[in-house]
């Protein structure tokens, strides 16, 4: 399992850029060479990155392996609060999937997703991204509930003094 930050390909601070057809072009380029360079490779990734959906903007985590996509899983709590205002930029993911057209092929898209691998048999994983972790209801909870053993979280927030304990006292 190897799991990088949200929006780690385009970088979480590019603001207005996100409204750049270029950046988002791109951005998807870049999603598909690195799918290609996990072709051969038993690992499970979750890499961040911005997509586009019915004219929304959604901040999600691409699942790779194998050389394929298997999902796109968007953010459901989106910050907009002290430091962060996300709200300007990307909306909310849908729960239930949904299928998105990408590079010719129907990929999942929606918060509702738990992966496998066979390269660890009985694992189940569930996936959420940053400010999800610190809602009262998480995604998490919902994915544990439905069977997740493992949770993954794509987080790219500032450090702050004292939250890395208090985001450490959220996951146990």
């Amino acid at each position: 399992i190897i799991v990088f930050p949200e929006l780690c390909i385009t970088g979480y601070t590019c603001n207005d850029l996100f409204y750049q057809e270029c950046l988002l072009e791109q951005a998807k380029e870049q999603l598909l060479k690195i799918a290609d360079h996990t072709e051969g490779s038993d690992a499970l990734v979750f890499i961040g990155m911005p997509i586009e959906r019915e004219n929304k903007l959604y901040n999600t985590a691409a699942v790779l392996h194998n050389g394929e996509i298997l999902a796109f899983i968007p953010k459901t709590f989106i910050p907009n609060y002290g430091e962060f205002y996300e709200l300007r930029h990307f909306s909310s993911g849908n729960k239930e999937p949904v299928y998105l057209s990408f590079d010719g092929g129907e990929i999942p898209f929606g918060t509702n997703i738990l992966l496998e691998t066979d390269a660890i048999g009985g694992l189940v994983i569930g996936c959420e991204i940053c400010e999800d972790l610190w809602a009262p209801s998480t995604p998490g909870t919902n994915h544990v509930l439905a069977g997740a053993n493992l949770l993954v979280n794509l987080s790219a927030s500032n450090e702050t003094i004292g939250k890395a304990d208090y985001r450490k006292n959220l996951v146990q």
